[in-house]
């Protein structure tokens, strides 16, 4: 079987070409013109980064993409769905004015900001997941399987319990709803925080299985009857009900690896991934820290698997940067990403997307 291609280019700019110009030079290298856009809805999928954040990638990147899209008639907008978490992004407003306040505006890069699965996170589709495993049915976020082209945009960096936020957990955790969010997280069922409920029955009337009462002004959710939808986290004013978070890095890593082939299969996809600002968390946090090594650069292809995979070997060849959390922590599995999170193991997400046909852990690297 043929190896994976896998489009490079280095963040050096000149006189003649800056950038923007080397990021679109790679994707229409790399073959995106492949796809056919003509009166296509495309979404294009990235992260808008946390309130407080600013590692995420800059807007003219997505600028770039929706461009080329555009100018082969197709209809591209930037998109993302709601966290599981509270924060700055957990319904369609928030997440909306977070996106704008980080540089997305309509202004900036060309098209229209759109939340995938909705007000509060609950407009879902249903998507089968052929030969998953721990995952027989992804909850995606309607947006995104309306659409009929699918790009990933990523900012490759660390996270706390994948290893690395790349482009399979862009996609596959990215793309779920809240409910879908949650059945990657936990093994379990959500739970009421008694002290932040009000008793409002917000939770109660949006519950399809009865399994939430207001006893004494407060909620408590039967999990004989739960069936784990998610939407009473959805709805709750007072974000007091929230899921476990108990499911093991290993089993989350596959879970994401079975929503991001629920994403891609059956349609026309194309993916990037920017190894710039490599923080040691994810963009979901509200503070980023220091780089852990030096920018790499722009990698492309249409595979999704073989892309993340170009991007770890990229950064594991890159010194260490002082003072950064890697260079405290110390190099001792020679593996960047082993060594600023211990418990976490990103082979496992790698392993099982190829299992699952998703891609190949094979790779040319075609340098621009």
């Amino acid at each position: 079987m043929e190896k994976s291609k896998v489009f490079f280019t280095n963040m050096h700019t000149t006189l003649q070409e800056n950038l923007p110009q080397k990021l679109r030079r790679l994707i229409l290298s790399a073959g995106i013109e492949q796809i056919e856009f003509e009166r296509k809805y495309t979404a294009i999928k990235l992260h808008f980064g946390e309130p407080g954040n600013l590692a995420f990638l800059r807007p003219n990147y997505a600028r770039v993409v929706a461009d080329v899209v555009r100018e082969r008639n197709g209809k591209p907008f930037l998109t993302d769905c709601n966290t599981l978490y509270v924060g700055g992004r957990k319904n369609a407003l928030d997440h909306i004015d977070a996106a704008y306040g980080n540089g997305f505006s309509p202004l900036s890069t060309g098209c229209h900001v759109i939340i995938a699965d909705g007000l509060k996170g609950t407009d879902e589709a249903l998507v089968p997941v052929e030969r998953g495993e721990y995952v027989k049915t992804a909850k995606i976020g309607r947006a995104i399987m309306d659409a009929d082209v699918f790009i990933s945009l990523t900012h490759f960096k660390g996270h706390q319990s994948t290893g690395f936020g790349g482009t399979l957990k862009n996609i596959g955790m990215g793309c779920g709803s809240r409910a879908g969010k949650m059945e990657m997280h936990s093994s379990g069922k959500p739970s009421v925080k008694q002290k932040k409920c009000i008793g409002c029955g917000c939770c109660a009337k949006n519950c399809a299985h009865s399994a939430i009462t207001i006893t004494d002004g407060k909620a408590s959710i039967n999990h004989d009857r739960c069936v784990g939808c998610g939407r009473c986290i959805g709805v709750c004013p007072m974000d007091a009900v929230h899921p476990a978070s108990d499911e093991s890095n290993d089993i989350l890593n596959r879970k994401i690896a079975e929503y991001a082939f629920a994403v891609i299969h059956g349609r026309p996809h194309f993916h990037i991934s920017l190894v710039v600002d490599v923080s040691p968390n994810c963009d979901c946090l509200a503070g980023n820290d220091i780089p852990i090594v030096p920018d790499v650069g722009m990698f492309a292809s249409f595979d999704p698997v073989a892309l993340d995979l170009a991007c770890v070997d990229a950064v594991n060849r890159q010194p260490v940067i002082q003072g950064s959390r890697l260079d405290k922590q110390g190099c001792i599995h020679h593996d960047h990403f082993r060594d600023v999170h211990p418990d976490t193991d990103w082979r496992v997400s790698i392993d099982h997307a190829v299992k699952l046909g998703l891609g190949s852990d094979e790779y040319t690297l075609i340098e621009l």
